[in-house]
């Protein structure tokens, strides 16, 4: 558990502690964790503003940094105000490309809920980003439970200072997260904060029987139900997911955009759909953009939760309604 100074008495309250309950009625009223009541003392818990000592936002040619050692007053409670929106907030940026970030906190709500620990779970967390998310893992199982990874020494370096300030001690990796972490094996859980454009074979491998598997795919989270080593097979979510590509050995790149000369026969009202461009993503490369329009109208704009993902040992494709139906895509 994390570590609280002791109420001492009446007194002002501090500006983080009142900027984290909005937080988390914010989250409460969106209904995320509903069904997992926990996670609000995990949210209420843990605070976000030690894992993001500073962070950038976008202006006109670039990043402004906020950070919390700003000697002006204002800008301190401009970061702070920041620190606690349910927004993404960018932490590391190289070159102009932002290569690490803190997830919308009700997003990460959602993601962990649909993640259904139990009590006694081993999770694997790919991505470690800041060590905010590893924290609500570590109050919600343990220290000892824990895992997260990621490809860069200078984000895990960050991510186990941030975890250390907070009092929480899960084991962070430094490795390509594609790889998973054997060594920890087996995972009872799997939850990834980074866009894949397939899912990693050794992920499966690392898996108990039974285990779950949350990830970010196409512009959506795929939930698979692993069988054993060599069979997983999900359906999506229903919410909308944009995160970071994963990096590493087995990344085949970031989601491509549909070529805006290749969309042209498409209506304009579908090309700025959310569903329909989670279509095209899903099936970038495999299905044409006009294809994919017919197939759209045809079955009814279907949401997201008709959609899932299978895995064997020889392949990985995304499906609409059936795996073993008409419209299946290969997987790279």
């Amino acid at each position: 558990m994390g570590a609280h100074a002791p109420e001492t008495g009446p007194g002002p309250a501090d500006p983080a502690d009142t900027a984290r309950a909005a937080l988390v009625r914010l989250i409460d009223r969106s209904g995320a964790w509903a069904s997992d009541p926990v996670w609000r003392e995990a949210f209420e818990a843990v605070p976000r503003h030690l894992f993001v000592p500073y962070y950038y936002i976008g202006v006109t040619g670039g990043y402004e940094r906020l950070w919390g050692e700003d000697p002006d007053p204002a800008a301190r409670d401009r970061w702070l105000r920041g620190a606690y929106a349910d927004t993404p907030l960018a932490t590391r940026v190289r070159d102009g490309e932002l290569v690490s970030s803190s997830s919308q906190p009700s997003l990460m709500a959602t993601m962990l809920v649909a993640l259904g620990v139990r009590d006694g779970d081993a999770v694997l967390e790919i991505g470690a980003g800041t060590g905010y998310n590893a924290a609500l893992l570590s109050y919600r199982l343990g220290d000892g439970l824990v895992t997260t990874v990621d490809l860069d020494v200078d984000i895990t370096e960050a991510a186990r200072a941030h975890l250390d300030i907070a009092g929480y001690h899960p084991d962070v990796v430094t490795g390509d997260g594609a790889r998973g972490v054997p060594e920890r094996a087996p995972f009872d859980r799997i939850i990834a904060t980074c866009t894949l454009t397939t899912i990693p074979r050794a992920w499966l491998a690392q898996c108990a029987p039974g285990a779950r598997v949350l990830a970010p795919l196409a512009t959506g989270l795929i939930g698979l139900e692993v069988r054993d080593a060599g069979h997983a097979e999900g359906r999506f979510l229903h919410t909308s997911a944009f995160f970071v590509p994963l990096r590493g050995a087995t990344r085949s790149g970031p989601e491509p955009e549909p070529e805006p000369a290749r969309t042209g026969g498409v209506p304009r009202r579908a090309r700025g759909h959310d569903l329909f461009r989670f279509l095209l993503a899903l099936t970038a490369g495999r299905l044409d953009p006009q294809d994919a329009y017919a197939l759209w109208e045809r079955e009814g704009q279907p949401q997201r939760e008709r959609y899932g993902v299978t895995v064997d040992e020889e392949s990985a494709w995304a499906w609409l309604d059936d795996p073993e139906g008409p419209y299946t895509w290969r997987l790279p």
